[in-house]
């Protein structure tokens, strides 16, 4: 296998921790997005999309959309398991999973953050007080279900880290990124703690990548 990647990427953090947690070690090719590397030529023959991750399979197979791509990494190599064994906790851990995923990330990466800098002139400030506002709304809700529902444990399902976990902490570390105020979310915090004391997560994290600045 070979992952395309970019350290600072929560979409492609999200891969190297669900990559760990399944025990496989990939070839890595680093595509620098704030350098403008995922629109060169040779990377959108592989993503056209421009965007990361994208994972070559052992049989040549480019798959990119980092939920998609997770999915089949359980699916291949389905131990441990990412989604619970019921209908019903699998529908769960999936529903936060898109929350984060869907709503949450792609209201933030960098080519939403640069368009409101390029295109509209929004100051520093103003493109922080976007992120921040989305993050917070986000969260509210997302700590309103973890706090409340009795599936939560020690990870956002039950007792064992699953796809949500693997939304989750990078979507934490980006808050932290922007000096987000996370101490109205405790359970998410406890949850993120719960998952960055273990290796998969600890050394998927930005700052451990062979690319980090």
């Amino acid at each position: 296998m070979k992952l395309y990647d970019y350290f600072r990427s929560s979409a492609a953090y999200r891969v190297r921790i669900a990559l760990n947690l399944k025990g496989l070690v990939p070839e890595r090719a680093f595509v620098h997005l704030a350098r403008g590397q995922q629109r060169a030529g040779d990377y959108l023959s592989v993503n056209p999309q421009g965007l990361v991750p994208a994972l070559v399979t052992d049989d040549g197979h480019v798959l990119s959309q980092s939920l998609a791509i997770v999915d089949w990494l359980d699916e291949t190599h389905p131990s441990p398991p990412l989604l619970p064994a019921d209908p019903i906790g699998r529908a769960r851990v999936r529903s936060i999973a898109l929350a984060i995923a869907c709503d949450i990330h792609p209201l933030n990466n960098l080519r939403v953050l640069n368009y409101l800098s390029n295109t509209f002139g929004v100051t520093a400030d103003q493109r922080n007080g976007w992120y921040k506002y989305w993050i917070d709304v986000g969260f509210e809700a997302l700590e309103t279900r973890l706090a409340g529902e009795p599936q939560t444990g020690t990870y956002c399902h039950g007792a064992a880290p699953t796809l949500a976990d693997v939304c989750l902490v990078p979507q934490v570390a980006n808050a932290r990124r922007f000096h987000v105020d996370l101490s109205p979310y405790p359970t998410i915090v406890r949850i993120d703690a719960a998952c960055v004391a273990l290796p998969a997560f600890a050394d998927a994290a930005p700052a451990k990548q062979p690319d980090a600045e």
